[in-house]
């Protein structure tokens, strides 16, 4: 419950009286369900509760089940771009817009990617850009 209270635009108060009503029913369903024994983690529980189509009967629990299954990457990815971040905009940098440091750090973070653009394909968008003025 503490989870979902963080997450607001996910579960709005309505959700969370029905969350925690549907986690006593589903705790109960799921202790006296024999094919939930065994399970060693949530990705195994999230796939179980699919197979046996409980993700519909219990469809905030299992809400709440992706959400922390998608956690781990989405805080991953945060800490990762800070990191960038951290080296991308240097004291030289300080003022750069919005804008600017968006696209740098995309660039930054996606290496590999840009590796796999050439001068070439650069030169070949500009020129099918409408004309400009010099």
């Amino acid at each position: 419950m503490s989870l979902a209270e963080l997450y607001p635009s996910d579960f709005d108060s309505n959700d969370l009286k029905d969350l925690n009503a549907e986690l006593f029913l589903y705790i109960n369903d799921v202790l006296e369900d024999d094919r939930f024994v065994n399970l060693q983690t949530i990705v195994e529980l999230s796939q179980k509760m699919v197979q046996t189509r409980k993700h519909l009967t219990y469809r905030l629990v299992y809400r709440l089940l992706k959400l922390v299954l998608v956690l781990p990457v989405a805080t991953a990815i945060v800490k990762r771009c800070f990191s960038a971040m951290k080296i991308v905009k240097t004291y030289l940098r300080n003022r750069m817009g919005d804008d600017f440091m968006s696209n740098s750090l995309i660039c930054y973070v996606e290496k590999q990617k840009m590796l796999e653009v050439t001068n070439d394909i650069v030169v070949d968008r500009f020129k099918k850009m409408a004309e400009r003025k010099y």
